[in-house]
């Protein structure tokens, strides 16, 4: 889709145009179009570097979340891009835009929730730069991360008869912020998912030392969206099974009271989980059991994405992938 329904670029289209423009270096084996850009280092290393931007009112709301936990999720949702390449988060660089309703506590209480998530990856907050905001509080940051060199894992690796998994539980964050959305409280487990994911670098640094993933994206802007990109970058379809989205005990809880929240599993984003194809097919067998991973479909050479129920039916989304610009 080339532009929305206000006649303007969607975000992805937009990124689209600025990777036509820019290019690329020689310096680089991949630039615009994934998690994170590679640069081939010295001994046998790939730098990884990425940036995100949040927005107080378009990412967070400061009477949702603590100012220590937002510092949490602002590191964990970059570290994230990191466990997606199958890479080892190192340095942060962090840009504040304070705006002026937010006191010296409160942006001390930021900072050290920030350190701490980092301090959990072994990794340091390398640079920055601070500035006053007009307006909302605006965070800025990059990551940088290594992986051995040609272990990363790209989005446009996914081949015809991989399966398709994917880690942990869908849908969480997304109904913690439906529920807020409508003022109910959520319980502490889809609260703590929302507020403060966990990125899933140790799974991601598995899969790529013993590459077992041919493709791979953290779930971020819903998992029918990141799929869609790595089905986009390689080629290929993908047909998925409702009934095998692992969905947690508090998820099937509330769907069990409205069907139609099962949309927000399949594309309600922020579950920073890892969505991954691979060639093996009993992958939960392979790894560690400390790793979660569920196989919820398989890659197919017919174009598009088909999401098959139990009935035999396809199922139709009636949400869409999380789009800025939409």
């Amino acid at each position: 889709m080339l532009v929305n329904k206000n006649n303007r670029w969607s975000e992805f289209r937009f990124i689209s145009w600025i990777q036509g423009q820019a290019g690329s270096g020689s310096h680089l084996s991949q630039g615009i179009g994934d998690d994170c850009s590679i640069q081939p280092q010295q001994a046998g290393q790939d730098l990884l570097t990425s940036t995100d931007l949040l927005i107080e009112g378009v990412h967070f709301k400061r009477e949702w979340i603590s100012l220590f936990d937002l510092g949490r999720k602002s590191a964990a949702v970059n570290i994230s891009d990191i466990a997606a390449m199958g890479g080892t988060p190192q340095s942060l660089f962090l840009g504040i835009g304070r705006s002026k309703e937010l006191s010296d506590g409160e942006i001390e209480q930021f900072l050290m929730g920030f350190l701490a998530e980092i301090k959990t990856y072994g990794a340091v907050l390398a640079g920055g730069d601070t500035c006053s905001s007009p307006g909302p509080l605006m965070i800025s940051i990059t990551v940088q991360g290594t992986v051995t060199t040609d272990e990363a894992i790209c989005r446009q690796g996914a081949s015809y008869g991989d399966a398709i998994y994917v880690s942990g539980s869908l849908g969480d964050s997304a109904l913690a912020l439906h529920l807020l959305q409508n003022g109910q409280q959520p319980d502490n487990f889809l609260a703590e998912r929302f507020h403060t994911p966990t990125p899933r670098v140790a799974l991601g640094q598995v899969l790529s030392k013993r590459q077992l993933a041919t493709a791979m994206l953290d779930v971020s802007d819903g998992l029918l969206a990141d799929l869609g990109h790595i089905l986009e970058s390689s080629g290929v379809g993908a047909d998925l099974k409702m009934s095998e989205l692992p969905l947690s005990g508090s998820f099937k809880m509330a769907l069990g009271g409205n069907s139609e929240l099962i949309d927000l599993a399949l594309a309600g984003g922020e579950d920073y989980e890892l969505v991954f194809t691979s060639p093996v097919k009993d992958l939960d067998t392979q790894i560690d059991k400390s790793h979660v991973v569920t196989q919820i479909g398989i890659i197919s050479q017919e174009a598009g994405l088909r999401i098959h129920q139990k009935n035999g039916d396809i199922y139709q989304c009636q949400r869409g992938g999380f789009d800025h610009f939409s």
